[in-house]
């Protein structure tokens, strides 16, 4: 932490080249350079001018220190921002709001995110390989509370993937107070880890193959961009039973679209070792609680509790199983 120029003006201010060195085909990388071209625009877009300001109106905020280590992602004290600054912070982080990942505390604000995201980190962390000069990326990773934690750890790099422009400018803002080097945001999707083969040695899934109409065929990608030996971990909702199926909602699941394979556990299994991966080793199974998922301050919106039959609270509100967490280690033979 101890460059401190201002570098609002251009967001990818750490290297956006972390590729350079590396045994990437020329073909992708050329592929990889059109993306991020096409993103570059989207996050400029009239649409996303909120985000942007709020993350440039704060970047010159200085944080005496930061704790990654910890639950709660700490960068900063409140002391360390004059009178005039908390109210801009302030200001700033509401634009954000609702926060789906955390928690964070900013400068002295505690952001306490709709979703435990601690409690997640603290289930995975003990199983994992140390990622200690690791190559790791973090699928789906929203506004980086993961990859914070990730960095903990002293990564060799921790690439984000996250499509969404509003989760680039909330991460990046996060990212101007904390500078951490390791750390690159690349607004690419899942479907894009075929650009990397045999890049990383480890990679989370967190919360993404449901959302997806091709689960295997990612999980596929994910197997292509590992090196050999290299782990992946897979948290994925689904349901209860012991047959290896699937539900698949014919609109909506807990009143989200976009939900489109929910597994049993066998059925994650099945899909994770027909992707060619081995060791799987199973590490979280269980129901998913009103108290992970919940509506707060910085998150005002309807969350698990009302998304469930309030006389049968293991069923959803369309009649559906609850939803339940399955979490998985494997790794690329």
């Amino acid at each position: 932490m101890t460059d401190h120029s201002p570098h609002f003006l251009n967001p990818d201010y750490l290297n956006p080249d972390y590729l350079a060195g590396a045994e990437v085909p020329a073909p992708c990388r050329a592929a990889i350079a059109q993306l991020r071209q096409a993103a570059t625009a989207q996050r400029q877009a009239r649409s996303q001018q909120r985000f942007a300001a709020a993350a440039q109106e704060t970047a010159h905020f200085l944080a005496r220190g930061c704790d990654l280590d910890q639950p709660v992602v700490t960068v900063g004290q409140a002391s360390d921002l004059s009178p005039t600054q908390t109210p801009i912070l302030r200001k700033a982080l509401q634009v954000f709001c609702p926060w789906k990942k955390g928690p964070f505390k900013v400068f002295g604000t505690e952001i306490d995110a709709e979703w435990r995201s601690d409690w997640k980190w603290d289930r995975i962390a003990p199983h994992i390989q140390p990622l200690h000069q690791r190559r790791v990326a973090d699928i789906g990773c929203h506004n980086g509370y993961f990859m914070f934690r990730m960095a903990a750890q002293s990564p060799r790099l921790v690439v984000g993937f996250e499509p969404v422009a509003k989760h680039y400018w909330a991460f990046q803002m996060i990212q101007n107070w904390v500078r951490h080097p390791a750390l690159y945001f690349e607004a690419l999707g899942v479907e894009h880890l075929d650009l990397y083969p045999g890049f990383f040695e480890t990679i989370f899934c967190l919360g993404i193959l449901y959302h997806h109409t091709d689960p295997v065929g990612l999980l596929r990608k994910m197997h292509q961009a590992l090196v050999p030996g290299g782990e992946l971990i897979v948290d994925c909702q689904g349901i209860p039973g012991e047959m290896p199926v699937a539900l698949t909602p014919r609109k909506r699941y807990a009143q989200a679209r976009g939900i489109w394979f929910l597994p049993t556990q066998s059925c994650l299994e099945h899909w994770i070792l027909r992707s060619g991966f081995r060791q799987i080793q199973w590490i979280y199974a269980a129901p998913l609680s009103v108290q992970e998922q919940r509506r707060t301050d910085w998150a005002k919106v309807e969350s698990l509790a009302e998304f469930l039959d309030p006389d049968h609270p293991d069923q959803t509100l369309e009649g559906y199983p609850a939803p339940w967490r399955f979490y998985a280690l494997a790794r690329r033979g």
